[in-house]
């Protein structure tokens, strides 16, 4: 019997918005009839269909009347999906798009300079902070996306390694985005710069979460001094939201480790006040306050939980499942397993009497392969050696499906066939579960 399909036709008057958050097992589909429209600032293609995955909350946006034709599958009971219409009062999309409209002038700006002057022909740096759930990743997306529209070539960084935007959660990366972000398959992969934090939450090590910021802020120095184009366009930075105690030291960390000028701090008070203050030294930082948009949706610990395993399925099997993973076999002795930090810098015995021994949070530390692998997600490094594995970004993930103590083989699945492009692992606390 096929599943029942319902229907609906939406117009949206100038400078409103249509909020769809998508059921577990729903499909839903759209497609703009007439006018214009866009997701997360991504012109809709007309008259074409356009299929939004199950787990996903959006919106479109018109700035002129628009009329979308949309249809729903529901191959499952219970509802599928949500919806709301907007209205220009509740909507703050305009404000963001005025907010486009300067960091595009200093874009401008910066290309003008002499392209043999760095510091005059860097273009803007913009990082979104803000508490959890406040609407910082859909921001970026549509800055983003907006820079591409423009012809710019912008650099996406994300630091939030509790979801992952760029790549799978427990990472910090970037990647250059040289068009507007698809609205359904998100941001490109065919680039990224990758180094593995391994864990959800930077309370886990703190020392290496910095010392990982601080190796792909200079390896992008190294990126734009090279690359004129890249540089005029600057970047757009994505942060985690904890913003208390450790977390705005975190933030603080990473504005100066980026040389941010622009700070957009979105829903709280209190942070952009302290953010004001921390920076009343620095003319050359702007702090602009926003508003979280009506249509961000808070999120339980439960929801962010499955939404961590399903950006890992998404790494293996795709969006709509239409990668075809590999399984593979390989001996204990091929590989060699690491993780980061643990281990006391020095004995006991060699401390000063009544000190305490101190984990060192950056220290390597090489891993017996044993049952404590088992559904691990491993890192692949680019490290040529050992030492070279904090400094070195990772190559892609493997997850561990398998471990046969007695023929000491490991099994994992791998995105791709053929053999592992290096044999030095990176291990963390993520893990997965494919059931």
């Amino acid at each position: 019997m096929a599943a029942p399909v319902s229907t609906r036709l939406f117009k949206l008057v100038k400078e409103s918005e249509l909020r769809v958050e998508v059921g577990v097992e729903a499909l839903f589909r759209l497609r703009l009839l007439s006018g214009t429209a866009e997701i997360f600032g991504t012109e809709l293609p007309p008259e074409n269909w356009v299929s939004i995955p199950p787990r996903q909350k959006f919106a479109v946006m018109s700035y002129f009347s628009s009329y979308l034709f949309s249809a729903r599958f529901l191959p499952g009971m219970g509802p599928p999906w949500k919806w709301k219409v907007s209205a220009r009062s509740s909507t703050l999309q305009t404000s963001y798009v005025n907010v486009h409209a300067v960091i595009d002038g200093r874009r401008t700006r910066a290309k003008a300079s002499s392209s043999s002057d760095l510091v005059a022909s860097q273009g803007p740096r913009v990082i979104v902070v803000g508490p959890t759930d406040s609407g910082k990743s859909s921001l970026c997306r549509m800055l983003v996306s907006w820079a591409c529209k423009q012809g710019w070539k912008p650099m996406f960084v994300d630091l939030d390694i509790g979801q992952g935007a760029i790549t799978i959660p427990g990472c910090i990366a970037a990647t250059p985005i040289e068009m507007p972000i698809d609205a359904v398959e998100g941001i490109p992969l065919e680039m990224p710069i990758v180094y593995y934090y391994g864990h959800t939450t930077p309370s886990a090590n703190a020392d290496l979460y910095r010392a990982l910021v601080k190796e792909l802020a200079k390896t992008l120095e190294r990126y734009f001094s090279a690359n004129a184009e890249s540089r005029v366009a600057g970047m757009v930075i994505n942060t985690m939201g904890w913003v208390e105690g450790l977390g705005y030291e975190l933030l603080l960390h990473a504005m100066e480790t980026f040389n941010a000028n622009i700070v957009l701090v979105l829903g709280q008070e209190k942070l952009y006040s302290l953010l004001k203050d921390v920076t009343k030294n620095k003319p050359n930082v702007d702090i602009v306050k926003l508003h979280k948009s009506g249509g961000v949706v808070s999120r339980n610990p439960k929801f962010r939980q499955k939404s961590r395993g399903q950006r890992i399925r998404e790494y293996f099997y795709g969006l709509l499942n239409d990668l075809s993973p590999h399984s593979n076999i390989v001996n204990f002795s091929d590989i060699s397993v690491y993780r980061i930090g643990g281990r006391p810098q020095a004995p006991r015995s060699a401390l000063p009497i009544g000190a305490e021994p101190v984990a060192d949070p950056t220290r390597l530390v090489a891993v017996n392969i044993n049952q404590d692998l088992l559904h691990l997600i491993l890192a692949v490094s680019y490290a040529k050696e050992p030492d070279q594995i904090i400094s070195s970004n990772v190559a892609g993930f493997i997850y561990v499906t398998d471990i046969d103590i007695h023929r000491k083989k490991i099994t994992y699945l791998a995105p791709c066939p053929g053999e592992l492009p290096s044999k030095l692992l990176i291990m963390g606390t993520l893990s997965w579960s494919e059931s």
